[in-house]
């Protein structure tokens, strides 16, 4: 479950997700959406670094949009994608 927090003093948003066998929320990406585009940022461990993960939010579109999360282990020079999903809503 993903669930996103604005922080109207900061003018940013939170990304948070829940890991549903765990049950743990993990740290929350923070970004903007801007332009119908949303970025956020993070960090985490990958075999056994910390790296920084990016999270886009692209072609918003009523019934569907696609997310990106990519990682980075040069501080943000180069990226890696580790997750494309294209999410799209079921016509009945």
């Amino acid at each position: 479950m993903a669930v996103f927090l604005y922080n109207s003093k900061g003018r940013q948003w939170g990304q948070s997700f829940v890991n549903g066998q765990s049950g743990v929320w993990a740290a929350p990406m923070i970004g903007e959406f801007r332009n119908g585009r949303g970025e956020f940022y993070s960090q985490d461990g990958y075999d056994g670094r910390t790296v920084l993960v990016r999270g886009v939010w692209s072609n918003i579109e009523p019934t569907s949009h696609i997310y990106t999360e990519s990682l980075s282990d040069d501080g943000g020079a180069t990226w890696r994608p580790g997750l494309i999903v294209s999410w799209s809503r079921i016509q009945p």
